[in-house]
């Protein structure tokens, strides 16, 4: 079974462990239901923050959710002038027989600057499923 990457960022206003893990669960949430995961099929899960986000590992969230045997790891992002700040980024290693196209990625709030093409999940199942 090929295994897939998915895709996802969001964004917090302030830097506490509360909005971190309320952002990353709903990101993670959306991003399990847009593609229909069960999380016993990842492989991985790789999570990255901004320098401004240190509250917080991400990764506790999806251990809030029960994603007990999933592999995480928490890491800085590069700190590039002029990028978004405030931003958390999630890759999910996923194994399933989707082919690359069809798999959905999520960018939720600040975090839809990245990538507009992606960014309203709707519209992007919508144009996968044609």
């Amino acid at each position: 079974m090929p295994v897939r990457g998915i895709r996802g960022a969001t964004t917090v206003d302030l830097n506490t462990e509360e909005e971190i893990l309320e952002a990353t669960r709903s990101l993670l949430e959306e991003m399990v239901a847009a593609n229909g995961v069960d999380p016993d099929d990842l492989a991985a899960a790789f999570f990255t923050v901004t320098a401004d986000i240190n509250a917080a590992f991400p990764a506790r969230a999806a251990r809030q959710l029960g994603w007990l045997d999933v592999p995480m790891l928490d890491s800085m992002e590069i700190p590039v002038p002029g990028s978004l700040q405030r931003c958390i980024r999630v890759l999910l290693w996923w194994n399933t027989d989707r082919l690359p196209h069809q798999v959905r990625h999520v960018y939720q709030r600040k975090a839809a600057s990245l990538r507009p093409d992606l960014a309203n999940t709707d519209a992007h199942a919508k144009e996968l499923d044609q």
